[in-house]
């Protein structure tokens, strides 16, 4: 019971991150699964979440448009690595550019479809999906369009699979992927990944921030839509949140608790000791794997 008590816990710290009717902004973050820079892009998010998600609901759109998913076909291979080890190499969120040069992606859009498929099962199995399927591409160099990996990802999330299965050859997931692209243009965005805030107003204009830029940029961004200066809520314990999110980079830790990454090697070391992380050296960085159960939220 003692497991089943902590993973309680540590949800507590992470009840205003989900979705919520009353909150007075929402965020389209317009994803594509195949962008180092999507990637590279999630400590600031968790950091968001973790200290201002009270005030908004956010909602991943995958974009990339279909000739933006085939990159593959118009880029040089050595060109997209050498894009992804510069990105990897500056934001510390690892990606291996080689794949593009040993194994590129056949049909890279495949996995856009997963997502969809995914989220037909409810919006929280699609960010674990979607997640997961990140960590299968840019650690693991798992070629993520290959169907057989992609239904392996649905059930190592908790998918059910037989449905994922059925509805990653439905209209309903290509359907939902339509949807997202249509927004996509509808909203005018031409790079990703990029963050557009509404807020409930509907007088006030959206604003939309393309790119990376530093964390502050994007509390301004959320006190100037609430209208008011904000406070950040209280961080959870380090260890309630390696049991939130299960598997995460020295670069998250480091961005959603201001440590360099030589005092989260240090901090983790005592996890490790106490069985309760392991580290997972990627080619870039480091991962962390907490060991025991954990609960999801994004």
């Amino acid at each position: 019971m003692k497991g089943s008590h902590e993973e309680k816990n540590s949800t507590v710290f992470f009840s205003h991150c989900s979705g919520h009717p009353d909150k007075p902004l929402e965020i389209y973050m317009f994803v594509d699964p195949l962008c180092p820079e999507c990637w590279a892009l999630e400590p600031i998010i968790k950091k968001l979440q973790i200290e201002y998600g009270r005030f908004f609901t956010l909602k991943y759109v995958i974009s990339g448009r279909l000739a933006r998913l085939n990159i593959s076909k118009r880029m040089k291979p050595e060109k997209l690595a050498q894009a992804w080890e510069r990105t990897a190499s500056r934001t510390g969120m690892s990606c291996d550019g080689n794949i593009w040069i040993d194994r590129p992606l056949s049909k890279p859009y495949i996995a856009s479809l997963g997502i969809k498929s995914a989220e037909l099962q409810g919006k929280k199995a699609g960010l674990r999906f979607l997640r997961k399927l990140q960590e299968q591409l840019f650690i693991e160099s798992q070629n993520v369009s290959d169907e057989t990996l992609l239904i392996q990802i649905a059930e190592e999330v908790g998918l059910d699979v037989s449905e994922f299965s059925k509805d990653l050859h439905s209209q309903s997931a290509a359907k939902a992927l339509q949807c997202d692209l249509k927004i996509t243009n509808e909203m005018d965005v031409h790079e990703i990944p990029t963050l557009a805030f509404f807020s409930e107003n509907v007088e006030q204009e959206g604003l939309k921030i393309t790119g990376i830029y530093g964390y502050e940029l994007y509390v301004q961004v959320l006190e100037e839509m609430v209208g008011d200066s904000i406070k950040p809520s209280h961080k959870p314990p380090l260890e309630a949140f390696l049991q939130y999110y299960r598997f995460v980079a020295s670069a998250e830790i480091a961005a959603v608790y201001d440590m360099t990454i030589q005092d989260v090697e240090k901090e983790l070391r005592k996890l490790i000791f106490s069985q309760k992380v392991e580290k997972v050296q990627a080619k870039h960085g480091t991962f962390w794997r907490y060991l025991g159960e954990a609960n999801h939220c994004k």
